[in-house]
């Protein structure tokens, strides 16, 4: 599904708009809590900008893990009002790799590295419409490190957008057919079988698979709640496991304990147990290859 405006209630899309909100910066990276790095790049774009709204997506991004952030971006940008999202997980910091600012069909300005972090996300908010490099001394911290360009170049670049500086101020235009992709994994839809893989576990223990419900029921027919499942894990060498599991609509569908295959609040297969931790129960990864089928005999 493609977001081209903001998710709105009924109620807030007939309110009358009876003055602009400050912009909106919102922050998404893989620093953590310990550090006093994430709140570092709040106070640069709060010195810069301090009127903005700033919202924190996560700073618990799975260290280095750009296609975890890109999932995460890919999730949470469309519920978001539209802004300057600054995004950094960027193993590739102080490397050639480029510096960059995008603007989307949603009106959004997506800030990180050239790494496929932001691709996921922009697509979704319907496309990219321009991109540029930040290379402009005027929108970065008079010095800039090698390896914290959070701070010294996305967090800048970020508060000067939302200040209105017009995003071609900040470097050359780049080809958005030239950025580096990291695509989300695709499913395979097979006659009676759909061929998914992990593709990130939540704080829950809840395993994100590759692929829609559609995609299940291209290749199993249409699914009712209880309907039971076989789930092929792959294993190391060849090898494989099969759990019994059931589709269901909601998590408390299913006595607690028990997994259940499901469709996510974003539209996503996912697998989970009730009350539990299907990741660690099921001994489930991210990157696993699964088979889902219908049970024997159902």
């Amino acid at each position: 599904m493609t977001f081209t405006r903001p998710v709105l209630t009924p109620a807030a899309e007939r309110a009358a708009r009876r003055r602009a909100a400050a912009p909106l910066v919102s922050l998404t990276t893989d620093f953590g809590a310990r550090d006093p790095s994430a709140a570092i790049c709040r106070g640069v774009v709060l010195s810069i900008a301090p009127h903005v709204r700033l919202l924190d997506v996560s700073h618990e991004v799975a260290k280095f893990a750009v296609l975890d952030g890109a999932l995460l971006l890919w999730c949470a940008l469309p519920y978001l009002p539209v802004g300057v999202h600054v995004a950094v997980v960027d193993p590739g910091v102080g490397t050639a790799r480029l510096p960059i600012g995008m603007r989307v069909a949603r009106g959004d300005l997506l800030v990180g590295p050239d790494n496929g972090l932001l691709l996921p996300a922009a697509e979704r908010l319907g496309g990219v419409v321009a991109v540029h490099a930040l290379e402009a001394a005027d929108y970065r911290l008079p010095e800039v490190s090698a390896s914290f360009h959070g701070r010294d170049i996305f967090a800048p670049a970020g508060a000067h957008l939302a200040l209105g500086v017009p995003l071609e101020r900040f470097g050359r235009a780049l080809d958005p057919a030239g950025l580096v992709r990291v695509d989300l994994p695709a499913p395979e839809s097979l006659p009676g079988a759909l061929v998914s893989a992990g593709i990130y576990v939540d704080t829950f223990g809840n395993v994100k698979l590759a692929g829609e419900r559609s995609d299940l029921e291209a290749s199993l027919g249409p699914l009712a709640p209880g309907d039971p499942l076989a789930l092929e894990i792959g294993g190391p060498a060849g090898s494989t496991r099969t759990l019994e599991l059931r589709w269901q609509e909601t998590f408390g569908a299913a006595p607690a304990g028990t997994p259940l295959l499901y469709e996510d609040s974003y539209g996503r297969l996912c697998v989970a147990v009730n009350r539990g931790d299907a990741a660690s129960q099921l001994g489930l990864r991210a990157a696993d290859r699964l088979t889902i089928r219908r049970a024997s005999g159902s």
